[in-house]
């Protein structure tokens, strides 16, 4: 009797066990179908890098961002005053650090200078590039996707400013177009910056 009571209780448990495993339980949020990145446009050559004294190198910083690029999701301007987010369209990191990685890479290889980014760097430098990452995201209105980088360059003890904006008309709200829209945007910015940084 008492083998027959311990059977009947542990079927619960198996049954429980098995749904569990075939999917009928669902814990955190399904991924989305794909991770978007940023891809330099400027070509990197393989081989020896620049050299020099580690005080000469050009430290970039990670770019401040406002609340709404704080995420790795991508913001899409409503309205004036309504900020949403596109539906499956989510970064494989935030966009800050993203775009940092792509301000190194393309003005290393755009002006063959030392460039290190404020991980690398573990010594203070003469130059630095800092700022805000103002706008990385899409406009519903416009149907456009927007990057806009307010720059900051540090260099003995001089500090310049400039704005840099790049803007891709004609985008559907879909997290492919608009992630290869802005990878676009975000190397055009890449590329005006490292020419305004020079060699």
């Amino acid at each position: 009797m008492s083998i027959l009571r311990l059977t009947t209780l542990r079927l619960p448990i198996i049954g429980a066990a098995a749904c569990l495993l075939a999917g009928c339980i669902s814990i955190g949020e399904d991924p989305p179908p794909a991770l978007l990145t940023l891809t330099p446009h400027a070509p990197i050559e393989t081989g020896t890098g620049p050299a020099g004294e580690a005080t000469s190198a050009l430290t970039v910083m990670r770019p401040e961002v406002p609340g709404s690029l704080a995420v790795t999701r991508v913001p899409v301007q409503v309205d004036a005053s309504t900020i949403a987010y596109l539906q499956d369209a989510v970064w494989v990191d935030r966009p800050a650090k993203l775009f940092q990685n792509l301000l190194v890479t393309t003005i290393r290889e755009r002006t063959g200078r030392l460039v290190l980014d404020d991980v690398e760097s573990r010594s203070g430098t003469d130059a630095m590039l800092r700022g805000t990452l103002r706008d990385f995201g899409y406009d519903a209105q416009s149907g456009s996707v927007i990057v806009t980088y307010d720059a900051i360059r540090e260099s003995a003890g001089r500090l310049e400013t400039r704005r840099f904006t790049a803007r891709i008309p004609g985008v559907p709200a879909q997290a492919s177009p608009v992630g290869n829209a802005l990878n676009d945007a975000a190397n055009q910015v890449a590329l005006d910056v490292a020419e305004w940084i020079g060699g």
